[in-house]
């Protein structure tokens, strides 16, 4: 089905409602800005490793004991400075999330953690076999005495079994038997496994006693790190919560087994949310209550309430369709750059498959209206599974905007976003075919994350830059 229409009353040209108070994206150079600071970090690591004596007789230049233990340190102090990245990543310190969003810094979170990791065994296995070496003694000898005598060492180890578990946890094969809200109960843990490696760095880290330099940037660093999740994931939520009094006020069946949940607050323009951002939703009150899950707006805020729109598919969802009005609500947010602010064009494709088609209604209602500027692609198996669609349709009249739906069962024969019966065209062919001046428009694209990645990848095929498309992601 293909619908297109010309602008109406309804929506003027990139109006807004009255009272929203519109927030200008974060520069791009604010990502280049944090990119620098992290590598900075890492290099005063390493200079400061040099300035211990890593090159002296007691390090690299000295006995094969030596030199190992002097490997292991630097390894050690590289998988702390990057742990406390990893952690300072996922804090949702606005400037860097708004210049990432949270699909990139998942990816950029997951390959510094990993790597925190890599270095973290580096660095004991390096250490104990240094410290063997130089004392004649074998490695599990040397590591059962450091553990139990070393100051410390007993909480470092439980440090790193909490992030043994965290990281076998965020193994895709493992994540994809857990449940959401078990993995992230367990990946809270990194916060333990950080937390409890402190005091052995402190306490027995020969570089982290060096200097009183490298004594106060550790600490420093600690802190500042602290701070940013303290301030940003528990003290912020928490204020805007009350400052705004959300509570649900409808909650609609949309379909058999798609929900909406409106909810409403005071002053609601104050948080400056766009159409097709998200939050980090926590309904209180039954079970489940203390854990967030992030759903996106499903309808442009109005500075009166807040709408999402979700698929019942787990226990989550299942607890949305059955909540009353007056829940109380606490939010983190807004989050993500799949809003107009981030749009460096003036036409745009949107492009989504079942529910993900919700944040790209909502940010249709925020884009301007004429003639073809903005083409929507609802991906769907069947007629049974589009959402909103008449709300869709509505606001596509009104902004002058091509909705077009292309329904049925995936390709069987290769990985593909398109139907079966368009097993004949290519994926870039096909977006072509739908949007010949597709490599001048900024593309927005929202569904299931393999799904996702067959559409960017068919866009960038049919010459849309990388900087041009952007993806919102809720995989864990």
């Amino acid at each position: 089905m293909t619908t297109s229409a010309t602008p109406g009353p309804a929506l003027a040209a990139g109006s807004q409602p009255s009272g929203i108070r519109q927030r200008l994206p974060t520069p791009l150079w604010w990502r280049d800005a944090s990119i620098a600071t992290a590598w900075a970090l890492v290099l005063f690591v390493v200079g400061l490793w040099l300035g211990g004596g890593a090159l002296g007789e007691t390090g690299l230049l000295g006995s094969t004991a030596d030199a190992v233990t002097s490997l292991g340190r630097l390894a050690g102090l590289l998988a702390s400075v990057l742990l406390l990245l990893q952690v300072a990543l996922m804090a949702r310190i606005p400037a860097v999330e708004q210049a990432w969003g949270q699909g990139e810094l998942a990816r950029v979170h997951r390959l510094v953690g990993f790597t925190s990791f890599s270095l973290m065994l580096a660095h004991i296995g390096l250490t104990i076999v240094g410290y063997a070496l130089g004392t004649g003694a074998g490695v599990v000898t040397t590591f059962l005495d450091e553990v139990l005598h070393s100051p410390g060492m007993l909480l470092a180890l439980a440090g790193s079994l909490a992030l043994v578990m965290v990281v076998v946890t965020s193994v895709r094969r493992a994540r994809a038997r857990l449940r959401y809200e078990s993995w992230h109960l367990l990946h809270l843990y990194a916060y333990l496994g950080a937390g409890l490696a402190l005091p052995h760095q402190l306490w027995t880290g020969q570089d982290f006693r060096a200097s009183s330099v490298a004594t106060v940037f550790w600490w420093g660093l600690y802190a500042a790190v602290l701070a940013a999740v303290v301030a940003f994931r528990l003290v912020l939520p928490l204020v805007r919560s009350r400052r705004h009094a959300l509570a649900v006020r409808d909650v609609v069946a949309e379909s058999p087994d798609v929900v909406s949940v409106v909810v409403a607050g005071r002053d609601l323009e104050r948080l400056r949310a766009r159409g097709g951002q998200f939050f980090q939703w926590r309904f209180l009150g039954g079970h489940g209550w203390t854990r967030a899950n992030p759903y996106s707006l499903s309808a442009a805020p109005d500075g009166q309430t807040l709408r999402i729109t979700a698929k019942i598919v787990g226990d989550s969802t299942k607890r949305l369709a059955a909540m009353t009005p007056g829940t109380k609500v606490l939010v983190e947010g807004p989050y993500g750059r799949l809003h107009a602010g981030a749009a460096t064009r003036d036409r745009w494709l949107l492009v989504g498959a079942g529910i993900g088609i919700t944040p790209l209604r909502a940010l249709l209602e925020e884009l301007p209206a004429g003639p073809d500027r903005t083409v929507v692609i609802y991906r769907a198996t069947s007629d049974a599974d589009l959402v909103l669609t008449d709300e869709l349709v509505r606001v596509a009249r009104a902004k002058g905007a091509q909705v077009v739906s292309v329904l049925g069962p995936r390709v069987r024969d290769r990985a593909s976003w398109l139907p079966e019966q368009a097993a004949h065209l290519g994926d870039a062919e096909a977006l072509l075919a739908l949007v010949p001046d597709l490599g001048e428009r900024e593309a927005y694209v929202c569904g299931a994350p393999e799904w996702m990645d067959l559409v960017i990848a068919a866009a960038r095929e049919a010459g849309v830059p990388p900087e041009a498309i952007h993806q919102e992601r809720f995989a864990y």
